[in-house]
């Protein structure tokens, strides 16, 4: 179900999510989108590759990487990496 902000419904989008991801957030971004477990996706992404030698499922995949946006972070979560560089240049 959409979300309601201010008395509006939010508008649903695609994102691949920063966590729960296995490789890129493809089928966890799918998951979330259709509330369905992203496991399910996993499994018959996985199935559909072997079903279709491999190649198309792989190239399909690239692509979602390529066109789904990744989840922008939060205000004020910073990320860890650049929080340890900061601390190593200091």
């Amino acid at each position: 179900m959409d979300e309601v902000n201010d008395g509006r419904m939010a508008e649903k989008r695609l994102l691949r999510p920063k966590e729960g991801r296995m490789i890129a957030g493809v089928c966890a971004a799918l998951g979330k989108y259709f509330n369905v477990d992203p496991t399910w996706i996993r499994i018959a992404w996985a199935v559909m590759t072997l079903i279709t030698h491999i190649i198309p499922g792989v190239v399909l995949y690239i692509l979602a990487v390529i066109i789904i946006p990744e989840e922008e972070e939060e205000d004020g979560v910073l990320d860890a990496e650049y929080v340890i560089k900061e601390e190593r240049d200091a």
